[in-house]
């Protein structure tokens, strides 16, 4: 995960890509959208192969921590 970070002067403290300007949900709604990792990497000339996995395993550590509770209609 260390290719996760978050720092409250880029990118208002959302968490990015190794301090990047790309951030996690950036990516995230483009692989949601259909669009390929390798036209991410060719969008994205300072992405490598290795943040993809790193960008779904902290979105799935996020989930892993929510909890959802119905509300009674």
């Amino acid at each position: 995960m260390n290719r996760i970070t978050v720092n409250a002067g880029i990118m208002t403290g959302k968490p990015t890509i190794r301090g990047l300007r790309i951030t996690v949900e950036q990516i995230l709604k483009a692989l949601a959208a259909g669009v390929s990792t390798d036209d991410l990497l060719d969008d994205y000339p300072d992405l490598e192969p290795e943040d993809f996995p790193a960008v779904l395993g902290f979105a799935a550590d996020l989930v892993s921590e929510t909890q959802m509770y119905a509300v009674a209609a």
